[in-house]
């Protein structure tokens, strides 16, 4: 069944947020869900979806290489081009009704977006910067992070912008004087989406969280990140009973982790008054990679649990046991002070949220090792909770 769940999801193709095949994707959550014979919650909420027709960028009537950015605003315009490499320039360029090409410090990492809750000041201070310059659209170079190279996707933020490779953006820089034109045909359109929980029957005072996000980015299959986990959170829905597990056990198939987590938010805004009944989460987010080792770590673990949750984590060599990272779903229970759990990967740099994530790239037996990780730590959590 893990096979068919794997083929299923990554067969849609990319899942964003809004889209027709995230909801395909929910659709198929849920009937599994009720086929394992678990109550299941449909919790949706509003959202921004995001579709393109066409980009095109010239200079001097050559057409250029370009991709317009998710969320990106549509614009037709024809300006010229002026570039800033650092904070400083940024404060002192003139880029009002021009083309504004961001590189260097102010390129090296993707923009977090207005509303995301770890943003820092100097992201703060660039968003604040372009909003109150208003340039005509915004270009720049890839990213120097290896999982994703566009440097804004915020459907929040109102600019048009699209990302260039790095010989379109020294040509550009080297003929300033010449107006380029941008045309990029897109639009944001208000959408719906849902998180898919399903519980056992609620008989037991203790629960056990396990979720993964079944969302991509735009441009991606999103086989790693999170096809296998969502698979895997599927297959763990049918093998483990509630009588088995001793715990009721609550399956989270989260939406819209790639963006904002509006998702996690519909996800507290229901349930929060039963977290203090939540004795761990458990998280998967980028596991199976064929050529990657599955990772593991705790957060906000009381000592004893973490200890526990260690010697599982060495029943698996393939497992490698990491540094605490805040990222994806599993901070919704950590950042509150419930017991996280996150499983994820070493090694797959340049898959998540590229291209190339394809189901090509996956590993079955990774995959297994997985769940059965998972298996054995609701074993020990219960028997520490």
């Amino acid at each position: 069944m893990l096979d068919r769940h794997v083929h299923t999801l990554i067969g849609l193709g990319p899942r964003p947020v809004g889209s027709p095949a995230n909801q395909q994707a929910a659709d198929y959550i849920r009937a599994t869900f009720r086929a394992a014979g678990l109550d299941v919650e449909e919790q949706p909420y509003a959202c921004t979806a995001w579709e393109q027709d066409f980009i095109r960028l010239e200079q001097e009537g050559e057409q250029l290489d370009a991709a317009a950015n998710a969320f990106s605003l549509p614009c037709d315009v024809t300006a010229p081009v002026i570039s800033a490499g650092t904070i400083a320039q940024l404060e002192a360029v003139s880029a009002h009704g021009k083309i504004l090409l961001l590189y260097g410090d102010l390129a090296r990492a993707p923009l977090s977006a207005k509303s995301w809750f770890l943003k820092d000041e100097r992201d703060d201070h660039i968003i604040q910067l372009l909003e109150q310059i208003q340039p005509a659209a915004l270009l720049a170079p890839p990213t120097s992070t290896a999982y994703y190279g566009h440097l804004t996707e915020d459907w929040e933020l109102d600019l048009p912008a699209a990302t260039v490779p790095p010989a379109v953006a020294r040509r550009l820089m080297q003929n300033a004087d010449s107006a380029a034109h941008l045309c990029i045909a897109a639009r944001r359109i208000p959408a719906m989406a849902q998180n898919i929980v399903a519980r056992t029957h609620g008989v037991f005072e203790k629960r056990i969280v396990v979720c993964a996000h079944f969302d991509t980015k735009i441009n991606t299959p999103g086989a790693s990140d999170n096809g296998g986990g969502a698979a895997a959170l599927l297959a763990l829905a049918e093998r483990i009973s509630k009588g088995e597990a001793g715990v009721d056990l609550e399956f989270v198939a989260f939406n819209s982790e790639e963006y904002l987590p509006i998702g996690d938010d519909e996800y507290v805004r229901r349930g929060e008054a039963y977290f203090p009944s939540i004795r761990c989460a458990i998280n998967m987010d980028g596991i199976g990679a064929m050529l990657a080792a599955n990772s593991l770590t705790a957060i906000a673990t009381p000592e004893e649990m973490e200890q526990a949750i260690r010697h599982v984590a060495a029943e698996f060599p393939g497992v490698q046991w990491v540094e605490p990272w805040p990222e994806s779903n599993h901070s919704t229970f950590s950042f509150r002070g419930i017991p996280a759990v996150a499983l994820s990967s070493v090694g797959a740099r340049g898959l998540a949220h590229s291209t190339a994530d394809t189901i090509d790239v996956m590993s079955a037996d990774k995959l297994e090792e997985a769940v059965a990780l998972v298996e054995r730590l609701i074993q020990i959590i219960v028997a520490k909770a």
